[in-house]
């Protein structure tokens, strides 16, 4: 049995209806008949499937649909076509301090989190010390919850996240703040939780980190799924090169050729810089 499941899921928003603009505007509209709804398809018939321990890496430019669908396998949005199941406790960071209180202090606010989490005010007891210790915010446990700096909003959110033992655990984009010491300690620890049987789903602009970290890979663009793969390095080269062109693959063989280009590019690049040091030594 998989652990997420998600079957043509297709989610539609709606701007203009009469939901959105209220009576009075709707009957003002309708009489002047200048009333009318617009559609957009956030995501569209995407699939995929993920096993026990596997980490998705989602990869796709901004409006592509990345954050809609993991809203999705939350269960914050309900598709509108199309079906998501998942097995197990969700741990999702998907937006900086959701979830918080900003007039509540930081240990108030990691007790809520869990609370939220559907963990027990005892298992937060024993696990607090532990929280704090790697959000390294010891000293800030009686700061208010809107004076810290969105690095450490962000750390103390990727702590409780991943030390309160979810079964599934979704990152949008958490592991890109921070400072480098903290990055490389929330990859590694990322790591350990996925080698521990945990199922992941990362949302990053950071490619490395997909390479790093990802065993499979999910490409949308405009909300249309280009790929679903284990073939991760193949699929992030063709993707940096997309960046760069902007051709997007239609069939296996563009997904080649433009992996093939961002390896000659990257070759290029270090000859440059080679060439650079060697005149610099001169």
């Amino acid at each position: 049995m998989s652990v997420i499941d998600c079957n043509k899921v297709s989610i539609r928003y709606i701007t203009g209806d009469f939901k959105a603009i209220g009576l009075k505007e709707y009957v003002i509209r309708k009489l002047t008949h200048k009333y009318h709804v617009t559609e957009f398809w956030a995501d569209k018939d995407v699939t995929f499937k993920l096993e026990k321990g596997d980490m998705l890496g989602i990869i796709g430019a901004n409006g592509a649909g990345k954050s809609t669908l993991l809203k999705a396998v939350t269960g914050i949005m309900i598709p509108t076509y199309g079906s998501l199941t998942t097995h197990g406790t969700i741990a999702a960071l998907l937006e900086l301090g959701s979830g918080f209180d900003d007039d509540m202090t930081v240990k108030e606010n990691a007790y809520l989190r869990g609370a939220l989490l559907g963990y027990t005010h005892e298992f937060m007891d024993e696990k607090y010390n532990e929280i704090i210790e790697f959000a390294e915010l010891q000293d800030f446990q009686e700061y208010q919850f809107k004076q810290l700096s969105s690095g450490m909003k962000s750390r103390l959110a990727f702590s409780i996240a991943c030390l309160v033992n979810p079964d599934i655990i979704i990152l949008d984009e958490v592991l890109s703040v921070g400072d480098g010491a903290f990055r490389k300690k929330s990859g590694d620890k990322m790591k350990e939780i996925l080698d521990s049987g945990v199922t992941g789903i990362l949302v990053s602009h950071t490619i490395d980190q997909i390479r790093e970290l990802c065993n499979k890979v999910l490409w949308l663009d405009h909300g249309k799924q280009i790929a679903f793969t284990d073939e991760v390095e193949l699929y992030c080269d063709a993707y940096e090169e997309f960046l760069m062109t902007k051709k997007l693959p239609k069939m296996r063989q563009d997904i080649e050729n433009l992996a093939e280009g961002h390896l000659v590019r990257v070759q290029a690049e270090e000859e440059e810089r080679a060439k650079a040091r060697a005149k610099g030594k001169i």
